[in-house]
């Protein structure tokens, strides 16, 4: 068995994508013709977005607003954050929390997307 994907539910899926193409620098790789679903290309683990719509016709009821608190996160690795941050807000996603340094020796920084994800921009962790 092997981790392929994670979906997450949103309004609309080509706007999400075309957000975290500007935002992140990734690429889509793929978008259903109804625009319902779409993946970006993120290596051996896609990360994948699906409609509220497509949700509903399927029979899935799924939350349609971001939690107040978030229960999860997602992490991009680079070696520049405060040039990813720069790159991420200029695409429109908030701030959380601007560039940290850890006393593990990662860097990193927080936003949040227009659909209300988590976003943590880190550097790579050293054993």
């Amino acid at each position: 068995m092997i981790y392929r994907y994670t979906i997450l539910y949103v309004a609309s899926v080509p706007e999400t994508l075309a957000f975290y193409e500007a935002a992140f620098g990734f690429k889509t790789q793929f978008l259903h013709d109804s625009g319902d679903y779409g993946e970006l290309a993120t290596g051996d683990t896609k990360l994948a977005f699906s409609s509220h719509a497509l949700m509903a016709q399927i029979g899935k009821d799924v939350a349609t607003k971001p939690p107040a608190k978030p229960s999860y996160e997602l992490a991009f690795e680079t070696t520049d954050v405060v040039k990813a941050l720069e790159r991420a807000l200029a695409a429109g996603a908030k701030l959380v929390k601007a560039v940290t340094d850890m006393p593990w020796g990662q860097t990193l920084a927080y936003v949040s997307t227009p659909e209300g994800t988590l976003v943590e921009l880190c550097t790579p962790t050293t054993p």
